[in-house]
Order: C-alpha cells, then structure tokens, then sequence
C-alpha cells in the first residue's frame, strides 16, 4: 500500500529568481498540447485493462486542420499510444508538419511496472514510491524512443499528477521542459496535487523548465482569486454564482468545459496579465464522439471546431503567434545565456 499523506503536495510559488525573463524578441505566443492517450470511461474507476486507442482514427483530420493554421501540436504521448503502431505511425506523420512534437505523458496506472494498487491516489504518478515513479518514467521514455527514433524532450503526468521529485527525475533523464502544473487549480480532494499557488509565467526550477498550463482569474475580484476561490467552492454553486454575477472566475485555456465566450476573456486575461507564452491544452479521445464528457454528440464537435476557430482569431487580433517547442527552448537558453539546445532529429519534431 502507497501511504497518503494528510494534505496534498503543494509547491512553491515561482520566485523572482526562478521566473523566465523572455528575450524581448520572443513572443507573445501560444502552444497546443495534446494529452495523447486511450480512451476510458472517465466516470468509472481507473481500471489498467482500458487501453484501447481507437480514437486515435480521428487524430490525423484534426491536426490537418491545426496545420492549416500553422498552429504545431504537442503531443504528450502515454505508454498504450506509443507501444501501438498504428498509433505510432499517425504521429510520426503529423510531425514532419514542421510545427510539432512528441512528448511523453506518463498514466501510471497503465505504465509498467505494476506494482501498486490502482486508485485516485496511486494514478498521480508523483504520489507513488520514488522507485516506480521512475521506472515507470523509465518504461515510458524508452517505448518512446523505440517508436519515434529519439528521445522525448518535454513531459506531464497525467492528472496533473507531479509530485516534490519528478523534476529532478525527469532532469536526470534528459528532459528540457514541464507541462504538468495546471495554474490556480488544487486537485487534493482526488488523490491529486495543489498547484492554487502557481500562475501562469513559466519558470526553472530543478533543472527543468516549467510551463504551467495557462489559467487566469477574471471578474471584479480577481486579484484576490487565490484565497476566494476556494471559499467559494464550499458553497452549493458558489462559484457559479460568483461567475455569473461577475465577481470570479477561473478560467483554464481549453475547449474542454470552457465555453467560447470565457475562453476569450481568458485570452483577453492573460494578455493584459502579460503572459508572454500562453498554453492550451486538450486531451485526443475528445476528437471523437463519445469517449470524453466534452464531445458527446457531433454537435459537440462542431463547436469544438468553431471554438478554435473563435480563439485563434482573437489570438491574432492580439498579435498572439503559434510557435515552436524548438523556438520555445531556444530562447529559454538564451534567456539563460545558454547554448541553444533547439535543434531535434525529425523522429520527434520537425525541426
């Protein structure tokens, strides 16, 4: 048995230290992450057996249209994607795009090894033994440079699910960059971890870049969004409430539970908060009908289309770019006054 801790792991806010100071030339800009995963039942239990990769039919029309955009997918890619070929074979296409890449995303209920019971707690992959964290890491990142040709440089753990040591784990092995803190959400009452305390400025921290996944609170009484917000939720529909009346808001950038209008005042949000790279994020079963609460009905697809198309437009009308993940580690080094580490072999991106 994994003992649980009475409170969940939450780290430090970014000091001034530890922040990323863009070079004046790089940005503003946005990324696209994909969690890139099997389907399953997501009111169910976490159950190991789910690892059909169906859904990964309806992947290739979805980044053509990304592409013709000139918008590059990120795609974190779990253990069930990257040991099915022909999974493996429709990313390895869509990465000769020029724009994207694959990373790694670690669901440890379905990553060997397997030596922990699975629940809500164990499936945050930074909640288990040090030990099997990084084996599992191990198992992960060597299926995927079995399948892809090289190495992946970038990395989140499914749910959100980081934990005190997974970047110096993920350090060690190699990788450059972080995705897996959501900004300003706390997942302690699921197993999870508390990240209420990070915005969404990347910053470095154990050797590794960490790009928060972008979130923003909005309303009258934003600024004091991190002590309201949980207050709020300990009330029947409090935060609905707070939302409606214009007080609060938090708003995560992603299609998934986030209606177009509040995704761009998000936008408008982080724009003005001078977030210099902003982060979207969804998860690929949600490309087809039926595996994810968020596209039930081919409506559903449909506004899932448009609201692409609403946010890219007000993007541009911010003068917001798509970029690289190769051009987003290029001028971290130079922020840093490091060699540029941008350059990658075509098995995982096409730079």
């Amino acid at each position: 048995m994994v003992p649980k801790p009475v409170r969940p792991w939450r780290p430090d806010a970014a000091t001034p230290a530890e922040r990323i100071a863009w070079p004046d030339d790089f940005g503003p800009h946005f990324l696209v992450f994909v969690d890139v995963e099997e389907e399953f039942d997501w009111s169910a239990p976490l159950d190991r057996r789910h690892r059909s990769t169906r859904a990964m039919r309806a992947f290739a029309p979805a980044h053509r249209r990304f592409a013709a955009a000139g918008v590059g997918l990120n795609c974190m890619v779990d253990y069930p994607v990257a040991v099915d070929p022909a999974s493996v074979a429709i990313l390895a296409e869509c990465v000769t795009d020029g724009r994207s890449e694959i990373g790694a995303q670690l669901h440890a209920w379905v990553t060997p090894p397997h030596h922990e019971v699975v629940d809500p707690f164990t499936s945050h992959a930074g909640n288990l033994p040090l030990a099997l964290e990084a084996a599992k890491l191990d198992t992960l990142t060597e299926a995927i440079a079995t399948s892809f040709g090289a190495r992946p440089r970038i990395f989140r753990s499914g749910r959100y699910g980081l934990g005190p040591s997974s970047l110096a784990l993920l350090a060690e092995r190699g990788y450059r960059l972080d995705s897996s803190m959501r900004a300003l959400h706390d997942y302690g009452d699921t197993g999870g971890m508390d990240f209420s305390g990070i915005d969404s400025h990347g910053f470095r921290r154990d050797g590794m870049i960490e790009l928060p996944l972008t979130s923003v609170y909005t309303g009258l009484l934003r600024g004091r969004g991190e002590s309201l917000y949980p207050k709020a939720g300990r009330w029947p529909h409090g935060r609905g409430a707070m939302a409606r009346l214009g007080l609060l808001n938090r708003i995560p950038l992603t299609p998934e539970g986030v209606s177009i209008g509040d995704a761009l005042a998000g936008i408008d949000r982080a724009v003005a908060d001078s977030v210099r790279l902003l982060t979207f994020s969804f998860h690929s079963p949600t490309l087809e009908l039926g595996h994810t609460p968020y596209v039930r009905t081919a409506r559903d697809r449909e506004m899932f289309d448009r609201w692409w198309d609403r946010v890219f437009d007000r993007l541009a009308r911010h003068g917001v770019t798509p970029t690289t993940m190769a051009d987003v580690l290029a001028a971290a080094d130079r922020s840093a006054g490091q060699p540029d580490h941008g350059a990658r072999g075509p098995a995982l991106s096409g730079h």
